[in-house]
C-alpha cells in the first residue's frame, strides 16, 4: 500500500491535494478550480473528488473535472443542496478507499456547516480543508467557537508525524499573529524562519507535521474554549 500526495496551487492561495494510490487510483481534495488540476493530470485518470465543505473556492472545479474524467464525487451529507451533485454523502465515522488505502471521515464543523476532515492513517495524513491551517484555523463563518474548538480536538488522537494538508497557503500571515500572542515560543520562531526559507524558494509551507502545529499553533494550544474564542476574535481584526 502507498499513497503519493501532491499539492496543486489554484486561485490566489488555495491548494488542491492530488492523491495517487499504488495501483494508480487518483483522487483530489477540494478542487476550487479545474484548469490547474487538468494541467497536472493531462489525459490521465481521476477516479474520485473529495470535498471538505461547500464554499466555492473548494468546489468550483468539480463539474468540469467530473465531465472530463468521469470522477465520482464524495462530500458532506449535510446540506447537499449547497454542494455539486454528490455520488456519496459522507458521515462522521465513515471509511472509504482510494485504491487499497483507507480514508477515515471526521465531522469537523465550526468554519462551515457539515465540514469534513479526511484522515489517511497509513501515511499518516490529515486533509483538514479550512478547519485547521498552519499556525491558524478557519474563521467562524457558519459555526461557533465551541464547535471549532471541539473539531480541532478531534485530531488529538492522531500521531505527531501526521502530515497536515490544509486548504490554503496562509502560513506567513498566521505566523505573524502567532508570534504576536506567543512571542517567546522557541518552536514557533524556528517555524517562522523555516517558512520564510520555503516561501523565498518558491516552495509551499505545507504539508507540515501535526507535532509542529501542536508546538506552534496558538489555536491548538488554547487551553479552553474561552481562550480559543478570544484568539479567534483577535485574529479576525489583526
Amino acid at each position: 500500500m502507498s499513497l503519493d500526495i501532491q499539492s496543486i496551487p489554484v486561485l490566489s492561495d488555495n491548494y488542491v491535494w492530488l492523491l495517487t494510490a499504488g495501483d494508480g487510483t487518483r483522487a483530489v481534495v477540494d478542487p476550487g478550480e479545474a484548469g490547474p488540476v487538468m494541467d497536472v493530470l493531462g489525459e490521465g485518470r481521476l477516479d474520485l473528488i473529495l470535498l471538505t465543505h461547500h464554499h466555492a473556492d473548494h468546489t468550483g472545479g468539480v463539474d468540469a473535472l467530473r465531465e472530463r474524467y468521469g470522477s465520482k464525487v464524495f462530500g458532506p451529507s449535510q446540506k447537499p443542496e449547497w454542494l455539486p451533485r454528490l455520488d456519496r454523502g459522507l458521515e462522521d465515522g465513515d471509511t472509504f478507499f482510494i485504491g487499497d488505502v483507507a480514508v477515515e471521515v471526521l465531522l469537523t464543523p465550526g468554519h462551515a456547516v457539515g465540514h469534513l476532515s479526511y484522515v489517511v492513517p497509513e501515511v499518516p495524513a490529515l486533509f483538514c480543508g479550512d478547519a485547521l491551517f498552519s499556525a491558524g484555523c478557519g474563521r467562524l463563518l457558519e459555526g461557533t467557537a465551541e464547535e471549532l474548538f471541539r473539531s480541532l480536538h478531534r485530531y488529538d488522537a492522531l500521531p505527531e508525524d501526521t502530515l497536515v494538508c490544509a486548504g490554503h497557503e496562509y502560513t506567513r500571515s498566521n505566523i505573524a499573529f502567532a508570534l504576536y500572542v506567543d512571542p517567546e515560543n522557541v518552536a514557533l520562531k524556528a517555524r517562522a524562519a523555516e517558512v520564510e526559507r520555503l516561501l523565498e524558494a518558491g516552495r509551499p509551507t505545507l504539508p507540515v507535521s501535526l507535532g509542529t502545529e501542536r508546538a506552534t499553533n496558538p489555536f491548538l494550544r488554547a487551553p479552553d474554549v474561552a481562550r480559543f474564542a478570544e484568539l479567534r476574535r483577535q485574529k479576525d481584526t489583526f
